[in-house]
Parts: structure tokens; sequence; C-alpha cells
């Protein structure tokens, strides 16, 4: 993949960040829509939020009826891409409100984002990347202390791009209890897992720990000073890894993926 050297914005102007703290979904939606709405017509500013969700699941447009909580518990039906995924504490929540330059390329948009979030994870000491055909930031698959892990998301990317403008945004596990996974089927895929930086540092990593770091890396990576690199993981399977699979089951979560277009 080549380098992304021009903006991807069509402001020049430098993008506003607000850090909102624990935010309520339908708040935060509410407030993405009045912002994109503004941006779409020529007022305002380019304007990434940060924030924390209450405990929720959300459901994109493919998402079946067989992917749904198994308990019934409820779920906000929303207009991003995807199928359904958690949100809650411990995970940064970022909606970067973008007017995206022209030609819009939402394929270019989404891989800066991958590769801002891929520098801060990066710079923490995870070895992380991407992998053909899923977005958002993972880790290859590996074994552990005599455990198998399979390929897991620490960060998700799910957009929708309306009049020119990007709304929604990621999800990087932070520090989160993700036992809300486990009673979804997220996006169909059983052959990987969901992680946080928390856990593979083998330390506690917090929300205010890395804010400001993806605050800057994303204003960087949609202006284009931050390039865009080819940084696919290495594909590990069962068998190229000689190890033999394990009885237990493996949590296989994947928070979103992109609706192109």
């Amino acid at each position: 993949m080549s380098s992304a050297t021009a903006s991807a914005r069509f402001s020049s102007q430098p993008m506003a960040v607000e850090n909102l703290g624990r935010v309520d979904y339908m708040e935060a939606w509410d407030q993405q829509r009045v912002l994109a709405e503004s941006r779409a017509d020529d007022q305002g500013t380019d304007t990434l939020l940060l924030l924390e969700h209450p405990a929720v699941y959300t459901a994109g447009r493919r998402t079946a009826p067989e992917d749904r909580p198994m308990d019934g518990t409820p779920v906000i039906d929303v207009d991003r891409g995807g199928k359904i995924t958690w949100h809650g504490p411990g995970q940064l929540v970022g909606y970067p409100i973008v007017k995206l330059a022209e030609p819009v390329d939402v394929v270019s948009y989404v891989r800066r984002i991958e590769q801002a979030l891929i520098s801060v994870c990066t710079d923490l000491g995870v070895t992380c990347g991407r992998v053909e055909g899923r977005s958002g930031v993972w880790l290859p698959a590996a074994m552990i202390d005599g455990q198998w892990l399979p390929e897991r998301k620490v960060a998700a990317i799910g957009v929708r791009v309306q009049r020119g403008v990007a709304m929604h945004g990621f999800a990087l596990n932070c520090n989160s209890v993700l036992d809300g996974f486990d009673n979804i089927v997220p996006c169909g895929i059983r052959d990987a897992g969901v992680t946080t930086l928390s856990r593979e540092l083998g330390r506690d990593v917090t929300i205010g720990d890395v804010a400001a770091a993806v605050a800057d890396a994303v204003q960087a990576a949609l202006d284009g000073t931050l390039p865009v690199t080819v940084h696919d993981i290495e594909r590990v399977t069962f068998d190229t890894a000689a190890v033999p699979r394990p009885d237990a089951a493996v949590r296989t979560p994947e928070f979103t993926t992109v609706r192109f277009g």
C-alpha cells in the first residue's frame, strides 16, 4: 500500500477534539448527526468525539436475527455498516465527524483510521496490524504460555458516509471487560477473537492513557502526515503452527465492519 500524503479531509483547518467522558449511546449518536449535518452544509469544523459508552449493544444494517443476544437484551439499531457489536466501560470510542475530500474515497479513509490506531498500539509495545478482508487492528495468532490464541482484534472500525461526511468511527479496547461479547454472534466470524491493550501488555491501560495519542494520530493520518503503510500481520494457522487445537471454546467476536459507500 502506498503512503498517503494528501489530506483525506476537505478542510485544511485543524480538527476539533472533544473529550466527552462517559456518554449514553443515543446522546452521542444525536450529537454526531447534528455535527454531520452542519459539515454537509459547509458549516462548523471537523470534530473528533472521544468518549466511553455505558454497556450497550448496537446493530448495523447487516445484522441477522440470529446474531442478536439470545436472552433478549435490548439492542440499538444504527445506520452504520456491519453487524452487531458491544460497547462499554474501558473502551475508547472515537467518532470523527469529517467532511471528506473529493473524490470521496471511503476505503482510503478507513485505512488511515486503521493506521492511526496501529501507530498508537505499536508505540505502546503491541505487535499488531491488518488482516486482509477484515477491518480494524489485529494481533497475530500465537501460542502463549501453552494456550493457543487466535487472531485477536483490539480495535474496530465501522463508518457511514453521507453527503460526503463521515460519521461513526472506531472502538479501541483499553481495559474493557469483554464478557458482553459472549451473548452475541458478531459478524459471523468464528475463527478470531477479541482482546484489550491491558490484556496484551500485562498492565492496566486506561482510556486516559491513550486518548491524547489517539487524537493526534487520527488527525495526522487524515491529514496525510502519518503515512499509510503495508502493515499486515503474519497469518498463522493451527496446521502451520504445528500445535494441537485446544478443547476449550474461544471467544470469537468481530467488533464492526466497514460499509463502503
